[in-house]
């Protein structure tokens, strides 16, 4: 996968400004109203050269940028018909206000893929990549699939972590181990042996794809994984394209 910028918007009570956001599939880093930010997931985008000057109207908490909009695209390969093709994950994610207690009083994500003219959508306030990128895929059609980390045969989530984005173990250089891996227990005794972690939306030459049950599945188990409470797949939607409804806003 490539590292090119997803382009998108940035929206605060100073306004609205277009952004470039990049990503080499560990760290993110992107320049807003001219104040450089970077960090390992959207939630916690800090300023790279310390506190913003005063009147730049950033709101942080803990460092990190919040009271905020961020909308962008991300290019998402997809897997159908015996070849890969490029669709395009659009991405929203509101940031709300910090509490006194530390944290935020809300942290909403949207996904919506676009691929082969429908539009294949999340729910609207998901909390993670992991479970948006889940509901979307259980609405792909038959065959298809999200060629990258998500849905790797190599890839799983530590038992007690959690977060927005960028939390994805990878275990591309133990790959034999890791397929062994049954439970827990197993991927505690493997985890020293990851070779970092990894964005959910990113793809590297090592890809293959997620056993659907079974042995090779992890701790986390197939992708997308099975919900007692799944209800069916709605009918994909024609898209209304984020990016395109702030543009013209």
């Amino acid at each position: 996968m490539t590292g090119e910028p997803w382009a998108g918007w940035y929206r605060d009570r100073e306004g609205s400004v277009a952004v470039r956001i990049a990503a080499d599939g560990q760290r993110l880093r992107t320049r807003i109203r001219g104040v450089d930010f970077e960090g390992d997931s959207f939630d916690a985008l800090d300023p790279a050269a310390g506190p913003p000057p005063e009147g730049a109207g950033f709101a942080l908490s803990g460092g990190s940028l919040c009271d905020c909009v961020l909308e962008w695209d991300i290019p998402m390969p997809v897997y159908a018909d015996g070849r890969v093709h490029r669709a395009t994950l659009s991405c929203l994610l509101a940031l709300g206000r910090p509490l006194p207690a530390g944290g935020l009083d809300r942290e909403h994500l949207a996904l919506t893929l676009h691929f082969d003219g429908a539009a294949y959508e999340s729910e609207r306030a998901e909390h993670d990549f992991e479970h948006a990128l889940t509901v979307i895929q259980r609405r792909l059609p038959p065959g298809a699939y999200l060629r990258s980390c998500i849905s790797c045969a190599f890839s799983d989530y530590h038992p007690a972590a959690g977060g927005l984005f960028g939390n994805l173990a990878c275990f591309r250089g133990a790959k034999e181990k890791y397929r062994a891996v049954a439970g827990k227990d197993e991927l505690f005794e493997l985890w020293d042996e990851r070779s970092g972690f990894v964005q959910e939306t990113w793809a590297c030459a090592d890809f293959e794809r997620r056993p659907a049950g079974g042995p090779g599945t992890g701790y986390r188990g197939a992708f997308p994984y099975v919900r007692a409470d799944s209800a069916a797949p709605p009918v994909p939607v024609v898209p209304q394209t984020p990016l395109a409804a702030e543009a013209t806003g």
